[in-house]
């Protein structure tokens, strides 16, 4: 690989051609399918002649030639069947235009399929109408990429290389596709460094899959690191993956198709509503999904998938907000893992959010609940902020297997790793101003296999992030007071206003329902007009007031109006009796309802006396309000608070170094005014 570097710098420098008729962030759409074009072009040198003469012998004789002319192509996915090559094309200078259409459309489907998500074709005639499309292929007749003078690995370091500068040079988007490199080496460290011989070794065959594999670069670092890992290649790796986004997956497929690997194991489309490799088991998974993506327009397809398969389909354990689909991602990993005894390992990089969003019972909550008390939940390691280049939070990579080690078994390790990195030299790019260097990333691992507890490391038992959101209910205290300005609020009540109301539809009906409604909203008032002048905070005194001042009216008061009434009159108060439950105890002030979390360590009822009860002596708990799973008192819910568990305590400075502080900021405020005035 002597001329790797050499290869890149000098594509590169020929991507200047279209300064002033291109912008930057547009370069790549022309240069990395002219990349490909080029390669593709000389590998097929051999073959070329073979497949022209049987496309020249068949059209028109058989509906599909793709079978003939690949088996004329030796095999490869890889044919050209038109009359052009490369130097063919800049004979005729005159007809480039048409002649390098036609050439394309002679690709087999899959290079096809990666013009298509190009949408090269646009480009040509933009080319040809600014006078760049023949100085372009000129020269790039100066790049040399030969398979016998430039080998796959060589040339997917070159197109991965291309890759990287574009989408840095354009670091504002640079993130939606791109993970940097040191991140994914990390992952695919973790993700090997737990029984790594079930994996791998020469009588192995490993699958990776990505299912929002972007431009491919954490697919071909996760084969690199395999190797980079164990010094040796397995028998066999095989790479899959899936992208929505068109030039993202063409991207991605024609860095595969130069590595020599199959593109037709990269499927195009959403993950979630067109699985691309439905049924498929994988060993090895890891992704960098995007962060707070909305998910609304897929809603139907994955609600519709969630209630009627339930734990058959993907999404049994819960939906997340609307707002963020990431742990869709997880449960779409999660449903293509292997059942043996072997399992699978995934590696997943999240934001903060998944960790602690919802509480107990809702979706993210119960996703959560479902990872841990099934045991796959092996650790999540804080990484740096700062890594990425379309943003600066705090991101995670969770480690999840369905096939722990007996050591890791009902655990789970948590890795603060917030510290570990170094500054980006000499500039930064977009947001990333920060990297993690090897010695890092080797602590990091390190670390992980050790497991054990320190400062950068803490082991919990998986019941430990679970608790009981439990109810706590006080009782309504009301006092009563028939006051003119009481009385007067019952006129606003719904209730009362609606005994003027009918549904009937004849106007003489609704003419005499109005008319027998404000009778007895008449009758009403004067009833409560006789109530005692003066407060009771005794609910059975009150009620009993009440009851004599209507016994007397010539119609039956419904519950609903009666309570109108007493909503009307009465008024919270402290000092009050408890009002009566209808079915004994009191009746609950939703006004004052709380909840408390107990771990799920603890009991609830001990938890409760200890730390309500003896503060709040007439609290109580609701028994009714219980988990839809295991039944009892309180609703299960999981969450992380990783900042809790690494919260080191910082003393408040010396009330005299405060004080010194203080005036400094005085000083520099007054002086900030003075300026301003």
């Amino acid at each position: 690989m002597n001329n790797f570097r050499e290869k890149v710098d000098l594509i590169w420098k020929l991507a200047n051609i279209l300064r002033h008729d291109y912008l930057p962030r547009e370069y790549p759409d022309v240069i990395l399918p002219l990349v490909v074009l080029r390669r593709l072009d000389q590998a097929m040198e051999p073959t070329r002649a073979a497949v022209r003469q049987a496309y020249e012998t068949y059209k028109g004789k058989l509906e599909n030639l793709d079978s003939v002319l690949t088996a004329k192509a030796g095999g490869s996915l890889v044919y050209n069947y038109s009359e052009f090559n490369w130097q063919k094309l800049l004979d005729a200078p005159g007809d480039l235009q048409q002649n390098f259409i036609a050439y394309l459309n002679g690709f087999s489907p899959e290079v096809l399929d990666i013009i298509e998500k190009f949408d090269f074709r646009r480009q040509v005639p933009r080319l040809q109408s600014a006078n760049l499309l023949y100085p372009l292929l000129k020269a790039f007749e100066q790049v040399d990429l030969h398979p016998d003078r430039v080998d796959n690995i060589e040339m997917g370091y070159i197109f991965e290389e291309l890759i990287r500068r574009f989408y840095e040079q354009n670091n504002q988007t640079a993130g939606e596709h791109f993970t940097p490199r040191e991140v994914i080496e990390l992952m695919v460290d973790l993700l090997l460094s737990e029984n790594p011989e079930a994996f791998l070794g020469p009588d192995k065959i490993v699958e990776i899959y990505d299912p929002a594999c972007g431009t491919g670069g954490m697919l071909s670092e996760a084969k690199r690191g395999v190797t980079r890992n164990h010094g040796q290649d397995p028998a066999k790796v095989f790479l899959f993956g899936q992208e929505i986004n068109p030039t993202s997956y063409a991207v991605a497929k024609a860095d595969l198709l130069l590595k020599g690997e199959d593109p037709r194991r990269l499927a195009f489309g959403n993950s979630f509503t067109e699985d691309g490799h439905k049924g498929k088991r994988f060993r090895l998974m890891l992704s960098n999904p995007p962060f707070g993506v909305e998910w609304k327009k897929y809603e139907y397809i994955i609600r519709n998938e969630h209630e009627t398969l339930g734990h058959e389909g993907r999404f049994g354990a819960g939906l997340p907000r609307i707002t963020d689909g990431s742990f869709l991602f997880l449960q779409h990993m999660l449903a293509k893992r292997f059942e043996d005894e072997v399992g699978s390992r995934i590696a997943i990089i999240f934001n903060g959010s998944p960790l602690f969003t919802g509480d107990a019972g809702s979706g993210e909550s119960e996703i959560r609940r479902w990872i841990i008390e099934n045991d796959w939940l092996e650790g999540i390691v804080a990484l740096p902020e700062q890594l990425f280049y379309n943003t600066g939070i705090a991101t995670y990579i969770w480690i999840v297997t369905n096939r722990k080690s007996a050591r890791r078994k009902g655990k789970v390790q948590l890795i603060n790793a917030v510290d570990f990195w170094e500054p980006m030299t000499p500039r930064s790019l977009g947001n990333k101003r920060r990297y993690i260097s090897a010695e890092h990333r080797r602590r990091i691992v390190e670390l992980y296999k050790a497991m054990e507890e320190n400062e950068h490391c803490r082991i919990f038992d998986n019941a430990d992030f679970g608790y009981r959101r439990v109810r706590i209910e006080r009782p309504l205290r009301l006092n009563f007071h028939a006051t003119p300005e009481r009385i007067e609020r019952l006129k606003e009540e719904k209730t009362f206003q609606n005994l003027t109301q009918t549904r009937k539809k004849d106007p003489k009906a609704i003419e005499e329902a109005r008319r027998e409604g404000e009778r007895q909203q008449q009758a009403i008032l004067a009833a409560l007009g006789t109530l005692p002048d003066r407060m009771s905070k005794d609910p059975k005194e009150y009620n009993r007031w009440l009851n004599k001042a209507l016994q007397g009216l010539d119609f039956k008061v419904s519950a609903a109006l009666r309570k109108a009434i007493l909503n009307a009159l009465t008024e919270r108060d402290e000092t009050a009796k408890p009002v009566p439950g209808k079915k004994g105890g009191y009746e609950p002030d939703t006004d004052l309802r709380d909840y408390e979390n107990v771990p799920l360590k603890e009991d609830v009822y001990e938890y409760f006396e200890r730390e309500v009860k003896r503060y709040v002596p007439d609290a109580w708990i609701d028994e009714t309000y219980r988990d839809d799973k295991d039944g009892k008192v309180g609703k299960v819910g999981y969450e992380i608070n990783f900042n809790r568990y690494f919260y080191k305590y910082t003393p408040p400075p010396h009330p005299e170094e405060l004080a010194r502080l203080i005036a400094e900021k005085e000083r520099e405020i007054a002086k900030l005014l003075e300026e301003w005035l």
